[in-house]
């Protein structure tokens, strides 16, 4: 057994030691990065990383937190960026000009997008296994909460008045558990506080309602009683924040929680 724990030690340390020095330059990178690339690799997180609405902030503990610029970057020494909205251009061509490999996560409003950000992202860290770990455990989830709603109506909202229509992930998480998503116009919106309260939804899914940044905006359309009223009557579950920022596997966690707030089938 001591023998067998041993080998396991040393394959984890050769794994670590093959692995590129990684940095994350943004919150939605640091999941990536935080799931998939070994502890020992990662030489720098965002400075949000452990922030509440961070999915994984728990992996976050320990690791350091680097600031976003050309000298704290080239510090750390890395073999490969990962990046969402992190660093601007110029900070991107500076690292790309020294041979650091910068890998930036795509926009997702499918999670055929996400799988494809998963498999790019775990190809550059040497993790092919980690990363098609995590879209079966993603599409399992899918599989498993597909139609729960059976084709019920629902409007998307959050704090500041938002819905979400066709071409968001937003979108495909409502459909994935079963839904019709009530807002036809494609993108994100802004409701209308009058269509609201002449045709109130039938059912409401709120999000971002447990971020203070947006839930407690007190100038905000969030505040309006008839928003308010909108959600108390007809809302039939809320998802955090955390499960919607990012363009990740986190969507499909979403998608479950909807498919257990679902009528018994």
């Amino acid at each position: 057994m001591a023998g067998v724990a041993g080998l396991l030690a040393s394959c984890l340390a050769a794994t670590a030691q093959a692995a590129p020095r990684v940095l994350s330059l943004d919150q939605c990178s640091d999941q990536y990065v935080l799931a998939m690339s070994p502890r020992a690799s990662i030489v720098g997180l965002s400075t949000r990383a452990d922030d509440a609405d961070s999915r994984l902030r728990a992996l976050a503990a320990g690791l350091p937190q680097r600031r976003v610029d050309l000298e704290t970057a080239l510090a750390v020494r890395p073999d490969l960026v990962v990046r969402y909205w992190g660093g601007e251009p110029r900070l991107v061509r500076a690292l790309e000009a020294r041979g650091v490999k910068v890998v930036t996560i795509a926009d997702s409003t499918s999670f055929a997008d996400v799988r494809r950000n998963v498999r790019q992202v775990a190809a550059a860290l040497g993790q092919r296994p980690a990363g098609e770990a995590i879209v079966a455990r993603m599409d399992a989830r899918l599989a498993a909460a597909a139609g729960a709603w059976k084709g019920a109506s629902a409007l998307y909202l959050t704090p500041g008045g938002a819905s979400a229509g066709p071409g968001t992930l937003v979108d495909a998480i409502l459909t994935g558990a079963g839904f019709t998503n009530a807002e036809a116009r494609p993108g994100f919106q802004v409701v209308s506080l009058e269509q609201l309260a002449l045709s109130p939804p039938r059912a409401v899914v709120t999000g971002f309602f447990d971020t203070f940044q947006l839930a407690g905006d007190s100038w905000g359309i969030g505040r309006h009683r008839i928003l308010q009223r909108t959600v108390r009557r007809s809302a039939v579950a809320s998802l955090p924040g955390a499960m919607l920022g990012c363009p990740d596997w986190s969507a499909a966690e979403a998608v479950e929680m909807l498919a257990r707030k679902a009528p018994a089938r």
